[in-house]
């Protein structure tokens, strides 16, 4: 499959799908995925709500590179795909917190969530908008050897 359609695949997943898996560790080293919905700005910018207290938002305090898999969890044995991504994570504020609130709340309602606002995720409310940023996207090869990734520019 050439490039072109890899891309294609990759974001007809993106597009698909309403919740990725965040990897993250913590200052030591110590591994910890969590799945999010998530809305994004294109396919390099992915926004998420979270509380400051869950374990993978201290991880990403700590350490806020991390990896993102989105995948259809319903497909036949033997035909998933999915778009690996590695990332850098961070809780917003200022411009880009106004920015990020406005993409989350759009895209979400979208999805028949609710209308969110700054004051929504600023202290002393329980949640804070993150937002990472794709540095790098893979998707399985379909005609190559189990786990041959292939990176694909979106």
């Amino acid at each position: 499959m050439d490039q072109q359609d890899l891309g294609a695949v990759a974001r007809g997943i993106l597009d698909a799908n309403l919740y990725m898996v965040l990897g993250t560790a913590d200052d030591a080293g110590h591994p910890w995925v969590s799945p999010v919905y998530y809305s994004a700005a294109g396919y390099s910018e992915f926004y998420w709500v979270s509380s400051p207290e869950a374990r993978h938002s201290r991880n990403l305090a700590a350490r806020p590179q991390l990896s993102i898999v989105v995948f259809d969890s319903q497909v036949p044995i033997g035909t998933g795909q999915a778009v690996y991504m590695a990332a850098v994570a961070e809780q917003l504020s200022g411009d880009e917190l106004d920015r990020g609130i406005e993409i989350f709340s759009r895209v979400g309602m979208v999805h028949g969530g609710r209308q969110w606002t700054s004051a929504d995720v600023v202290p002393p409310a329980l949640y804070r908008l993150y937002r990472a940023t794709v540095s790098d996207h893979w998707v399985l090869e379909p005609d190559s050897p189990p786990d041959h990734r292939t990176p694909v520019t979106l």
